[in-house]
């Protein structure tokens, strides 16, 4: 047996999610890409589904502490050879929006989309990252 230690911020975090994600299904216009938030040794890295977003339509941001993904997947209206039978996709513009912990590198924030995920690297500062230190006994 595992004793895990109970996060609310976690748990309320994940709830908000599958609310708005609730939510977002059923307005026109809004939808939010399903996202990975991950930490490494030396980085947090947050993993969003963005099928079909163009790189031009992708913003990444970092003010307060704050980073946001934001950006539209355009509908294919200009077509009007084709009959939908159905659309379940969400379409429109999105956010998303993570606060940051203290100890990274706002300033050195990377992202990288291929094959419709986007890929945000956000570096630990060096004074948080673990380190060995060898003690001398006397």
């Amino acid at each position: 047996m595992k004793i895990v230690q109970w996060n609310p911020a976690k748990e309320l975090d994940e709830f908000q999610h599958r609310l708005s994600s609730f939510f977002n299904r059923r307005e026109e216009g809004v939808w939010a890409p399903l996202v990975d938030v991950v930490e490494e040794e030396k980085d947090f890295v947050i993993k969003a589904e963005i099928p079909d977003v163009d790189r031009e339509n992708i913003k990444v941001t970092v003010s307060d502490g704050v980073l946001t993904l934001s950006g539209e997947r355009k509908f294919e209206q200009e077509n009007r050879t084709k009959t939908y039978h159905r659309v379940e996709r969400g379409y429109g513009s999105f956010a998303r929006s993570f606060t940051l912990p203290e100890a990274v590198e706002a300033e050195k924030v990377t992202a990288d989309c291929k094959n419709g995920l986007l890929t945000v690297r956000v570096p630990k500062a060096a004074k948080s990252l673990p380190r060995e230190v060898e003690v001398k006994i006397s």
